[in-house]
């Protein structure tokens, strides 16, 4: 069986920060789970064992409670992007769902609102708006909901 060399070796500043995270422990889960595996690693590349057990990634991963695959994760982006970005999470650049009102469609709803009620009513219900956004083509889809939501922000 091959013997993995780990990719960490930890500066000494890069050590004393990890071990002051860990001292204090007000950061994320997440977060304290990689400064663990962190320095498991760095203990790794510093090892030298004489006769006593070399640590491995199945150990390292045991210990630390995670998969031997996030144990390589870590590993592979301290090696790539350095010690923060290792422990920060990424800020996504767009939201997971696109919004389907924009600001454009905000502003015609809100016009449409303002607007005389159809005849026979005496005012906007948000299921009449849904089916006139529909109808006029503001929107392809809309639910009462979302337009209730909407509205509410701009009261």
């Amino acid at each position: 069986m091959r013997v993995h060399e780990s990719k960490v070796k930890l500066k000494e500043e890069e050590r004393r920060e990890l071990e002051g995270m860990f001292k204090k422990g007000t950061h994320t889960a997440r977060k304290m789970t990689r400064v663990k595996i962190l320095k498991e690693l760095d203990y790794m590349s510093r090892y030298s064992g004489g006769n006593k057990y070399k640590p491995t990634i199945k150990s390292i991963a045991a210990k630390c409670g995670v998969t031997p695959g996030t144990v390589y994760a870590v590993e592979k982006q301290y090696a790539e992007e350095g010690l923060a970005a290792t422990l920060m999470r990424k800020k996504r650049e767009s939201p997971p769902i696109k919004p389907i009102i924009t600001g454009d469609t905000e502003a015609r709803i809100i016009a449409l609102a303002c607007s005389e009620p159809p005849e026979g009513r005496a005012r906007w219900t948000l299921r009449l708006l849904e089916s006139k956004v529909v109808e006029l083509g503001i929107a392809e889809k809309v639910s009462d909901n979302t337009i209730g939501r909407m509205l509410k922000k701009h009261r």
